[in-house]
C-alpha cells in the first residue's frame, strides 16, 4: 500500500504596507514628536553663547561696535542733533517748541533702530556669532556701564531734559518726549539685556 503524501500549506500573512501614506508631507508618529507649540509669551530671552560662538566672537575685532570707542565717536551724536535743530529751524511753519520735539524724535527713532532693533553685523567676519545680538549687546563685550554705554544712555536723556525746557513745559510735548525717552532709555538698562519683544506667533515649530 503506497504511503499517502500530505502536503501542509501554511497561510501567509497578508501584506501589510509599512507606509500607507505615501504623501512625504504627511507627518508621521516622529514628526508628531517634533511638532511643538511656540510659547505664547511676547517676550524672550536671548540664551547665552556656546564655547563656539565666543571663540568666533574673539576671534577678530567687533569693527560693528568698537567704533563708539574711538576718538571723536561721542562727539558725533551732539553733532547730529545740532543739524537735526538746524534742519526743523529751517522749516518756516515749525516752532521753537515743535522744533526741539521733532530733533528729540529724530534722534530717538534713528538711535532705537540703530542700537536696539538691528542685530547682527553689516558684513561676515565672525562666522555669525554676533548674529542675534542688538548692536547695544555687542559693545564693550556686553558689559554694562561701561564709558561709552554710560554716554549713550546720557545722550537721550539730557535731549529729553533741553526738549521740555525749550519746549516751555507744554504738557503734549511733556508726554511724547516723555515716551520717546523711555523708549530709547529702558532697552539700555541692564535688565533689559538680551531681552526680544515677540510681537507675532506663528503657531506650531518644527524642530
Amino acid at each position: 500500500m503506497s504511503a499517502i503524501n500530505h502536503t501542509e500549506y501554511t497561510e501567509l500573512p497578508k501584506y501589510i504596507d509599512p507606509a500607507p501614506h505615501a504623501d512625504p508631507t504627511y507627518p508621521g508618529p516622529a514628526d508628531h514628536n517634533k511638532r511643538r507649540r511656540r510659547s505664547s509669551s511676547i517676550i524672550s530671552h536671548v540664551e547665552p553663547e556656546t564655547i563656539e560662538e565666543l571663540s568666533d566672537q574673539k576671534s577678530l575685532p567687533n569693527l560693528n561696535a568698537n567704533w563708539v570707542n574711538t576718538k571723536g565717536a561721542w562727539i558725533i551724536h551732539i553733532v547730529i542733533i545740532g543739524l537735526l535743530k538746524v534742519f526743523y529751524d529751517l522749516i518756516p511753519t515749525v516752532s521753537q517748541e515743535l522744533s526741539w520735539t521733532l530733533t528729540n524724535l529724530t534722534y530717538v527713532i534713528g538711535s532705537y533702530i540703530m542700537f536696539h532693533y538691528v542685530t547682527g553685523v553689516p558684513f561676515e567676519f565672525n562666522a555669525g556669532a554676533f548674529d542675534s545680538l542688538t548692536m547695544w549687546e555687542q559693545i564693550d563685550d556686553g558689559d554694562q556701564y561701561t564709558p561709552a554705554k554710560k554716554f549713550l544712555l546720557g545722550v537721550p536723556i539730557g535731549l529729553f531734559l533741553v526738549s521740555t525746557h525749550y519746549s516751555r513745559y507744554d504738557l503734549t510735548m511733556f508726554i511724547i518726549n516723555c515716551v520717546a525717552c523711555l523708549i530709547v532709555v529702558l532697552p539700555k538698562l541692564p535688565s533689559s539685556h538680551r531681552l526680544r519683544i515677540v510681537l507675532s506667533d506663528d503657531g506650531e515649530d518644527y524642530e
